[in-house]
This record gives C-alpha cells, structure tokens and sequence, in this order.
C-alpha cells in the first residue's frame, strides 16, 4: 500500500498568498488555523453541522471543515478579518450588534459570512429565505429571531425598502 505524501497548496487567504505542505486529508479549516493563522475561523463540530467554520471559498460560503486544502489550491478564501473593511460585512455587524443577535459569539464569524454571501446573490430577501439562507448556521445563544431581525435589516436597508 502507497503512503500519501504531503502535497504544497498555495492558498489566498484574505488576500494574501500562503504556501505551505499539506496532507492530502487536511481540511481547509485546519489549513486556515494552523498554517494561515487565521483563528477568526471557529471549529465547532468538525463534520459540517454547524456552520461555525464558514468561509467565503471564491464566491460561495462553504464550510470549511468539509473542504480539503488541496481543494482550495490556487484559489481565494475570505474570513471574518479579511472582510472587515467591506461595506456590507460593516452593515451585517453594526446591524447584529444593533439586534442583539451576537451573544457569545462563537457562531457570528460563520454567520455573518453565510449572510454577506446570501446576500450578495440575493439583495431582496424575504424572512423564509433568510431563514432557509442560515439554516445551516447553528447558534446556541440568541435564538434566530434576532439574527434574521438583523439580515433583514441590511437588506431592507440596500433596497430602500422596510425590514
């Protein structure tokens, strides 16, 4: 039986290119943490549950735990910290903190990447898409009233419309 050998990855994280040797079935998450430094990047469950890890992977919000590094070679990966100038990662955390939708903060880095994201690909949505939108984030603190209060928010706020 052949040993897997490490594999290097170069990775964009938050703009800037690391590099480093990898084992074939080290997770993104992993990557993230240890090699990146990236420690924005919560570890929750660690098989994909809960959406603590969310990452922004190219365009989509992916959990990263569920992601290899190898997969994520060459491409772009936003955390939490790497998007704190964007506008709408801005409006998302003034708007949780205005809503009380942050309590702990342990699930926040994962939610408000799955927000932005959701909202970037649907600038109108109603309260059972936000809903549908973050069903895939856990959070053990707030409950999703507040959370949900808060996207909408943002987004009643980019249309002109009322949340």
């Amino acid at each position: 039986m052949e040993i897997m050998r490490e594999i290097t990855v170069t990775v964009n994280v938050n703009g800037i290119p690391v590099r480093a040797a990898v084992s074939p079935q080290e997770s993104l998450l992993d990557f993230l943490r240890y090699r990146a430094g990236a420690t924005d990047v919560k570890c929750g469950c660690n098989k994909g549950d809960c959406g603590t890890c969310t990452v922004i992977l190219e365009d989509r919000a992916v959990k990263s735990c569920l992601v290899l590094a190898a997969q994520a070679d060459n491409r772009r990966v936003w955390t939490v910290r790497g998007l704190e100038k964007d506008p709408l990662m801005q409006a998302l955390q003034e708007s949780f903190a205005t809503h009380g939708a942050v309590q702990c903060g342990f699930c926040t880095p994962g939610m408000l990447l799955t927000a932005k994201n959701f909202l970037e690909h649907n600038p109108k949505p109603d309260r059972a898409e936000i809903k549908e939108a973050i069903a895939g984030n856990l959070c053990r603190c707030t409950g999703y009233k507040k959370i949900v209060d808060a996207i909408a928010a943002v987004a009643a706020s980019r249309t002109g419309d009322r949340a």
